[in-house]
């Protein structure tokens, strides 16, 4: 389990194509501090498993379902990502409860920049956007976020189409720490729901089913 409050930008140094996986490298110094082999760190909101362990670089296997579901099989050797490891039992919960577990990938759609603040707006695919709420949260590439505004439907930036889309709002911390402060519209992003609404809606549809 994790917060979604990133740790350190890791670097990908490598890449290592193996058919219907691959293995992945990347340069880490800060989160491979008390890493071990078979730990969790998630790399742009994926759980990933430590398969090897360097003084500053640690290498895991990404499978081909993690590939074709997210936007880890878009990275190349240079890029940078978000990293975080699980959390332990005194670990200050500042983000909310993200489990690691991709549920779907958007794109950045628009950017709108303010004096103190950027507003972001992200297409998700339809079937998610019923977890989201105003003021609710959301990972974006292992980044907790609050969410401004849903949009069901009808994306508002200026990109053309029809589709759901959510903004939210960063502040010059995330804009410096987190790899959103570089993204541009087109670009490719994780995404994981609140795992709570989730729960209550698999709750409910039972009760539905049980009247």
């Amino acid at each position: 389990m994790f917060t979604g409050i990133v740790e350190e930008l890791g670097v990908v140094e490598g890449i290592e194509d193996q058919g219907d996986a691959v293995r992945l490298t990347l340069r880490a110094p800060h989160v491979v501090t008390d890493a071990k082999v078979g730990d969790s760190i998630a790399v742009n909101g994926c759980c990933l498993t430590v398969a090897e362990r360097e003084p500053e670089t640690f290498t895991a296997d990404v499978m081909r379902e993690t590939l074709d579901k997210t936007s880890l099989g878009a990275l190349e050797p240079g890029a940078t990502v978000n990293l975080e490891r699980a959390v332990t039992p005194s670990t200050r919960l500042g983000g909310h409860i993200v489990q690691g577990h991709v549920d779907g990938t958007g794109r950045i759609v628009e950017r709108t920049t303010s004096e103190h603040w950027e507003v972001i707006e992200v297409s998700l695919p339809a079937d998610l956007s019923r977890y989201l709420v105003p003021k609710g949260s959301i990972t974006v590439d292992g980044i907790s976020l609050t969410v401004v505004d849903v949009h069901d439907g009808v994306s508002t930036g200026s990109t053309t189409g029809t589709g759901s889309s959510f903004t939210v709002s960063l502040i010059p911390e995330t804009l410096a720490r987190t790899t959103l402060g570089t993204k541009a519209s087109g670009d490719p992003v994780n995404l994981e729901v609140d795992v709570v609404a989730k729960y209550v809606e698999r709750l409910i549809r039972n009760e539905d089913e049980d009247t």
